[in-house]
């Protein structure tokens, strides 16, 4: 299994990423983070909306282990497509 992390450069220089573990044609999700001093103006979901497109179009499902990640794919029911039957 492989860890590796996907980017999202934001304002500032700053960057959100999203850390997972690959396995077969399934990403783990497993931690997610936006810098301190962009909290609370929406980086979070700017975040999660491209990497999920990504994971998308690449053709991957995923297993949101991250709380971030498994409470932004409750309230987006546009994504629960992506959810891996293994979980």
């Amino acid at each position: 299994m492989l860890n590796l992390c996907r980017y999202l450069w934001l304002e500032a220089g700053y960057q959100a990423e999203v850390s997972y573990q690959i396995a077969g044609n399934v990403l783990t999700l497993d931690h997610s983070h936006v810098p301190d001093a962009l909290r609370g103006k929406g980086y979070a979901s700017i975040m999660m909306e491209a990497v999920l497109k990504g994971i998308e179009q690449e053709g991957y499902t995923i297993i949101p282990t991250c709380s971030y990640v498994a409470h932004y794919m409750n309230r987006h029911k546009e994504w629960q497509h992506l959810l891996s039957p293994n979980q």
